[in-house]
């Protein structure tokens, strides 16, 4: 096992980069890490420079991320090496409460290693992927100059009022998480005609378009569609990769990213457990 250097991140998201989309869950934590936008994880290979796992981990030397904060996500290209570093190596700290997200394919061989290491979980959620392999496919909405002047980011002020209309939100960590984001990533909204905030989009730490939300005497007007949009545009201006995960059964997010060109990978699916809950 091995913790990779800085110097080593770009190298590591290149790999990454090949095995895409399904990557994405920890190649967008190593993109905003090579960008200086995400200090407070870690990535740990089974052998380098040719790995067959990674892992993406809380940072033990990273003290502001409190329990709440902590996530673990991996990518792998051999289970059976996944699985002895989970049961042989101290690659978790199985003690603490954390979240871990994977491809649904490891979901049987997990369970197994949860229940050697005796840790309680609990499905929080199952997900689609959808993303955007480049411009080309993107998909240009009609809407009105009424709507594009009134498109502006986000700020510190908007974090409890997205805190509470957050599914996984409403509490103090939800709340930091919003900051973070709002502090490190691109953010958007639309604005009624006063300035208030009432449709927003977010990225995730990984990356990952997420938070997309319409005060509801607002929705039907075109309002998501517009945001998701401009954000596509300026991911791949910038270089980002362009992603989201929709949560099965949640129908309007998903047509509406299909319909601006998002491709989905239905042999695919994202799960995400908490773990000592």
């Amino acid at each position: 096992m091995k913790v990779l250097q800085k110097d080593e991140h770009m190298a590591a998201e290149s790999v990454l980069l090949k095995h895409s989309p399904k990557s994405f869950l920890v190649c967008g934590y190593l993109h905003a890490s090579n960008r200086n936008k995400q200090a407070n994880v870690q990535f740990i290979v089974d052998t380098w420079p040719d790995f067959k796992v990674i892992i993406c981990r809380p940072d033990p030397e990273n003290k502001q991320a409190s329990d709440g904060t902590k996530k673990v996500m991996f990518y792998c290209l051999d289970e059976k090496t996944l699985r002895d570093m989970l049961l042989e190596e101290d690659t978790v700290d199985w003690s603490s409460h954390f979240v871990m997200a994977y491809d649904s394919s490891h979901a049987s061989m997990l369970k197994e290693v949860f229940t050697q290491r005796q840790v309680s979980h609990k499905h929080r959620a199952c997900a689609h992927l959808l993303y955007l392999p480049d411009s080309s496919h993107l998909v240009t909405p009609a809407f009105d100059s009424d709507i594009k002047s009134r498109i502006s980011s986000l700020d510190l002020s908007h974090a409890h009022l997205l805190n509470q209309t957050w599914k996984f939100g409403g509490d103090e960590f939800g709340y930091k998480k919003i900051v973070r984001q709002i502090n490190n990533f691109p953010s958007y909204c639309v604005t009624d005609h006063q300035g208030h905030p009432v449709s927003w989009l977010l990225l995730h730490e990984n990356l990952a378009m997420g938070m997309l939300y319409t005060v509801p005497e607002y929705r039907r007007k075109g309002y998501a569609t517009v945001l998701v949009h401009t954000m596509a545009q300026r991911l791949l201006a910038e270089g980002y990769p362009v992603f989201c995960y929709v949560e099965e059964g949640n129908l309007f997010p998903f047509k509406l990213f299909k319909s601006l060109g998002f491709i989905d990978v239905p042999s695919y699916r994202a799960i995400w457990n908490v773990l000592n809950t």
